[in-house]
């Protein structure tokens, strides 16, 4: 619950840093920008991937993968992300990069990534150690957003978290603990997805990281699975999937998520899709965004989710911050070597 509440100071902590010293050295003509990192240390580049749509000149990449892309160049931005320094694919990542001559600008805690960056003469921009990934979303995309306003790329960077600071910290006093029900949306929700499997939906270009970041949080912290989709994409295929089976069907919650700037078409299609499905489910809940900036209303949106997650753990009378599953895999490769 303190990593949740705590998350505004993240984007604080981001605004008082200095990265004169990165843009410097690393002005350049790009022709396009990528993130490389794996879960909760990746999310912050498809929240940026999103973000630079209606920003960014050029394409803005998300790199889950221990090998990269054949175009990454020496015209490429390469943002190696890990917040342990560890992580095994954006290590292998790295070096293929590093390989093709990107400029490479790692963003972690430490750990081994610092060190191979600071041997190869790359910048590093340290974030503050002693969360788990997940939690770290504000240490994980504001530096990087702030660069890039920075070097020209993006703009109104700064104005944009000081709004979502704002519209987080007027959410979470709905959203802790000391709210209870009905008042507290995130309770509501979690009461809502116990005992169901959730399907989380947003829309392309605007909340689908936030439908993502559900996902991943619920997995993670209340150990459930959970799946997510986006409009319009999902209209063509996945709307046809709830006729059968009935009995596995009613055990699904849906929850919705809605943008303040989503087209009319999208939001019609997300009325005609609720009266499809709203009988043959569990339930349907719709979320909104608030805020004015896309990055405000994503983070509302997101919000939401990480508090509902963790709620739904308890309901489950679960520990939320251990993932012994990953540590568990994460194991099993290391007997295995490189």
């Amino acid at each position: 619950m303190e990593y949740v509440y705590e998350l505004p100071r993240q984007f604080e902590y981001s605004l008082e840093m200095n990265f004169d010293f990165i843009v410097s050295r690393y002005e350049g003509a790009y022709k396009n920008i990528m993130i490389s990192g794996l879960g909760g240390s990746a999310i912050g580049g498809d929240i940026l991937r999103t973000y630079s749509l209606q920003k960014a000149g050029i394409p803005v990449l998300v790199n889950r993968d221990y090998d990269v892309p054949q175009f990454v160049s020496r015209n490429t931005l390469f943002f190696a992300v890990s917040y342990s320094g560890n992580t095994e694919e954006t290590l292998s990542s790295y070096q293929q990069a590093l390989d093709k001559g990107a400029s490479i600008i790692c963003v972690t805690s430490g750990g081994k990534l610092a060190v191979m960056a600071e041997k190869d003469g790359h910048a590093v921009v340290r974030i503050p150690a002693g969360l788990v990934p997940r939690a770290a979303t504000g240490y994980l995309f504001a530096p990087i957003a702030l660069i890039l306003d920075k070097m020209g790329i993006l703009q109104g960077v700064e104005k944009d978290v000081e709004e979502t600071i704002d519209v987080l910290k007027n959410l979470r006093e709905t959203l802790n603990p000391g709210v209870d029900v009905p008042a507290n949306q995130a309770k509501v929700i979690a009461g809502a997805m116990k005992n169901s499997i959730p399907v989380i939906w947003g829309s392309v270009g605007s909340s689908e990281t936030a439908a993502m970041r559900w996902k991943a949080q619920i997995n993670e912290n209340a150990k459930s699975p959970a799946y997510y989709n986006v409009f319009p994409e999902l209209n063509h295929n996945e709307i046809v999937g709830f006729e059968v089976p009935p009995e596995f069907l009613a055990n699904f919650t849906v929850i919705v998520l809605k943008d303040s700037h989503d087209s009319e078409r999208i939001k019609r299609r997300m009325e005609i899709s609720r009266g499809i499905i709203q009988n043959r489910v569990k339930d349907v809940i719709e979320v909104n965004s608030t805020g004015e900036s896309f990055l405000a209303r994503f983070y509302s949106l997101a919000y939401v989710g990480d508090y509902a997650s963790v709620y739904l753990a308890m309901e489950y009378g679960l520990n939320p911050t251990p993932v012994k599953v990953i540590d568990y895999l994460k194991a099993e490769l290391a007997k295995a070597g490189p």
